[in-house]
């Protein structure tokens, strides 16, 4: 029986089950399932631009419920495209894709004659074999349309009023300082730029909107030649050819003001590098104590009181701009706030640069305009470098610490008028406050960024040489330092070794036996594992501030049976430090304990490395302590890395001698060294990675 006009239902029967097999048309494809050449459907504003004809793509459903379970849903496209051509008459194209599984992405490749720079339309309806879709802009749908753009845009010009090209001003000033260079195409659809400075950065700049200039800020972290390259791009994403404008930058330019505070005892004004002369307070002191390796040779001590300030009575740089203020202190207390370095402003502290203290624990402070950055540890008694920043540029404030950026860079905004600058005392409501109390020296204000090279150079205190010991002979029964300074005493079992002066070659000459050469240079010194050592009358290095020590070791055995030590300085208690040999992890080792006392807690830092078996060169050895950054290093043959540098927030101060092959165990030695040992070189400061490379092997390092 037939019922009403309808397709009847077909039915199937498959072991006994039915199924219903009336098709359902496809549905219609989505405008967020559509794209030209990989960009999204749009139209008008949005409407995307392509570099070639593009390939076009939708994905097409079919419902499920046409098909037995056994069956895919089928479906191809069909795509149709039109346009008006410069007669006014408009074309179309079409084509009907392959069909594929529901769900499928489906591609059209848009014929090469499509014409370039017009707009074309284009929907897309899904086909089943039996039924056809709405087409995409159907309904809620919309149409899509793309230009093409078979031009790429026109090389870009570039100018920059801080930074010309050298036919115009050849060294410009300079490192620290921004350039802006301005970047513009004659093309109309450019939309962006890429551009690469040399050494960087490199990146991608936008256009506020196509055509438009734009402009790009460039810091100099570096003297010397530059250039930067720009392509233009244009909105179908075409590059132009490449522009290259080239600048020379020069070093950084001078502080704007500077007082060494080096003047002589007695002095009641500090004189001026550059800038004004500061008037000093009944609570200053010339001729204090200056920090090692800095090239000061005095500062100033300020007493803490309403006394203790120096002051030029006149502003040290607009603080509205970017500046820079940095000095070497020393506080004599840590457990209020302390002012450095200030300027005033309207009432207040335009910027001030001191120790803030807090619940948790003091910490260095660099504030601006409500804006404040906070790092590091003070100590009392011992000197830090501090500089504080303020980028106009960014509007950001940084604080550096012994050479380190610490805490967090903050947004300022720095305003009114600058008023006199203050050493050891900073402007509050009611008059001054926060006296400092302590040593300061050196006090700099850039009117620039001072970049992080020059930071860690201002920062740096360059490392003495206490002693080099080459092992070459023995005099009196030690092995003399280099230099004529102390001495390392022999103990038994210990011996300079020296090679053959002769050129005795066995292979050639069947009389003579092979004599191996030092480790380096003319001789080495050879331990027998038992009672050998070598030491100093008293310490070398202070433990308890940074230092740095290098040796080379090559050990006797291939398998050794028990920890040896190369190296150690002790207390009364423990060593301040030792560096061994443990076999059973096949690493060297540097063991520091916290405390001089016997069991206390260890900081211990390896480098993994195979015994030598009293063959080859052996290995260089160095142990850097930073007491600045608060970090102990092991490198090995030059290097170090994360397994092998720690955390020492407190070195403290050994007053034993140092010992070559042996540490303290209990109230006698242990750890006998078996083999052999060369160049040991000590110094007070530490070392930068570039200097330890070439530690030990016949070389001092530079320190320049």
């Amino acid at each position: 029986m037939v019922v009403g006009s309808c397709v009847a239902a077909l039915l199937a029967t498959s072991g006994g089950t039915a199924y219903a097999v009336d098709n359902l048309p496809p549905k219609q494809p989505l405008v967020q399932d559509l794209q030209s050449e990989g960009k999204a459907c749009a139209t008008g504003d949005d409407m995307p631009y392509v570099p070639e004809p593009p390939r076009l793509s939708a994905m097409l459903y079919d419902p499920e419920e046409d098909n037995q379970p056994s069956e895919g849903s089928p479906v191809k496209g069909e795509f149709e495209a039109w346009w008006t051509d410069s007669a006014g008459v408009e074309e179309r194209r079409t084509y009907t894709t392959i069909t594929l599984t529901s769900g499928s992405r489906q591609y059209w490749t848009m014929p090469d004659d499509i014409p370039a720079n017009t707009v074309v339309s284009w929907h897309v309806r899904a086909n089943d074999g039996e039924a056809t879709s709405a087409w995409s802009d159907e309904g809620d749908g919309s149409v899509c349309t793309f230009v093409y753009d078979d031009a790429s845009p026109e090389k870009a010009t570039i100018s920059s009023p801080e930074y010309p090209e050298p036919e115009d001003v050849f060294w410009v000033d300079g490192v620290g300082v921004y350039g802006h260079f301005t970047v513009d195409s004659p093309s109309e659809d450019v939309v962006s730029y890429t551009y690469g400075f040399l050494g960087g950065p490199y990146g991608t700049v936008s256009a506020e909107r196509p055509g438009a200039a734009v402009t790009i800020p460039y810091l100099p972290l570096t003297a010397g030649p530059k250039w930067l390259t720009i392509r233009a791009i244009d909105r179908s994403g075409r590059s132009s050819g490449q522009s290259q404008y080239d600048f020379n930058v020069q070093s950084g330019r001078a502080p704007v003001a500077r007082w060494k505070l080096d003047d002589p005892a007695g002095s009641r004004s500090a004189s001026a590098v550059t800038g004004t002369v500061a008037r000093a307070g009944t609570g200053v002191t010339f001729g204090g104590p200056a920090p090692a390796g800095t090239g000061s040779t005095a500062t100033v001590s300020l007493d803490g009181s309403g006394h203790g300030f120096l002051t030029t009575d006149a502003p040290a740089v607009d603080s509205r701009r970017t500046f820079a203020v940095n000095a070497w202190v020393r506080p004599a207390e840590t457990g209020r706030n302390m002012t450095v370095a200030s300027q005033d402003t309207d009432g207040k502290p335009g910027f001030s640069l001191g120790l803030r203290s807090q619940d948790t624990g003091s910490v260095w402070s660099f504030a601006i305009a409500g804006a404040r950055v906070s790092g590091g540890a003070p100590e009392t008694g011992e000197w830090a470098h501090l500089l504080g920043l303020y980028d106009a540029e960014t509007r950001r404030a940084k604080l550096y610490v012994n050479g380190h950026e610490v805490g967090t860079a903050a947004e300022a905004t720095p305003a009114g008028t600058a008023g006199a600058f203050q050493i050891g005392r900073s402007r509050g409501a009611t008059g001054y406050r926060d006296r400092w109390h302590g040593d300061i020296g050196d006090v700099q204000v850039h009117d620039r960024v001072v970049v992080p090279d020059e930071v860690a150079g201002l920062a740096r205190r360059k490392p003495t040489l206490l002693g080099h010991w080459s092992m070459d002979g023995v005099v009196d029964g030690a092995s003399p330092e280099q230099s004529g300074g102390v001495p390392l005493r022999l103990g038994t079992g210990a011996s300079v070794y020296r090679g053959s002066d002769s050129s005795c070659i066995p292979d050639l000459d069947p009389d003579c036996t092979y004599v191996p050469p030092p480790l380096v240079g003319d001789g080495h010194l050879r331990l027998d594992g038992e009672t050998g050592f070598a030491a100093s009358d008293g310490p070398i290095v202070d433990t308890g501030d940074s230092f740095t020590l290098g040796v080379v070791v090559r050990l006797a055995d291939s398998e050794p049976v028990r920890p040896m030590t190369v190296l150690s300085q002790a207390g009364e208690h423990t060593d301040a430090f030792k560096v061994r040999y443990v076999p059973s992890t096949f690493t060297w080792q540097l063991v520091m304990p916290e405390r001089d006392e016997a069991g206390a807690p260890e900081t211990v830092v390896s480098q993994i490395e195979g015994a030598d078996g009293g063959e080859g060169q052996g290995h260089s050895l160095a142990v850097v302590y930073d007491d600045g950054t608060d970090t102990i290093k092991l490198y090995l043959d030059g290097y170090t890395n994360a397994g092998a540098t720690a955390s020492l927030p407190d070195g403290w101060h050994s007053t034993g001698a140092l010992q070559i092959g042996r540490a303290k165990a209990g109230d006698g030695w242990g750890e006998y060294l078996r083999g052999d040992v060369d160049e040991v070189q000590a110094y007070s400061g530490a070392l930068r990675d570039r200097d330890v490379l070439g530690l030990g092997w016949d070389t001092n390092p530079c320190l320049c």
